[in-house]
């Protein structure tokens, strides 16, 4: 096989898959500040802004997972075994929003009653 065919072709899909990933970190860290913003209003205790400081936190760590994984896929030019850690940015992301949406529904059914 010639060098000028390689065996791996990798298109743009990293690129699409690098982007969507730092837009979900986008919008969870700005569900999250609003949160930060909102939660102590609605509830009465500053306390609650710890919510969204975290939810911050957590976007952060999301975008940087996300460059460097994908930093460190176009350093090699194919999925390495260093850069591709599992499925755990997916189940952390997946097991937060869950999370999320429990507390809101609690949240919103406290407020309600």
């Amino acid at each position: 096989m010639s060098e000028s065919h390689p065996l791996y072709d990798a298109g743009l899909q990293p690129e699409r898959t690098a982007l969507a990933w730092r837009r979900t970190a986008l919008s969870v860290g700005l569900g999250a500040l609003v949160a930060a913003r909102l939660l102590p209003v609605l509830l009465g205790h500053p306390v609650w802004a710890a919510i969204g400081i975290a939810g911050v936190m957590g976007s952060a760590a999301v975008w940087w997972t996300s460059h460097c994984r994908y930093t460190a896929f176009y350093r090699h030019q194919r999925p390495h075994p260093s850069s591709v850690q599992g499925a755990w940015p997916v189940a952390v992301l997946a097991s937060s929003t869950f999370l999320i949406g429990i507390g809101a529904l609690a949240l919103s059914v406290a407020l309600l009653i």
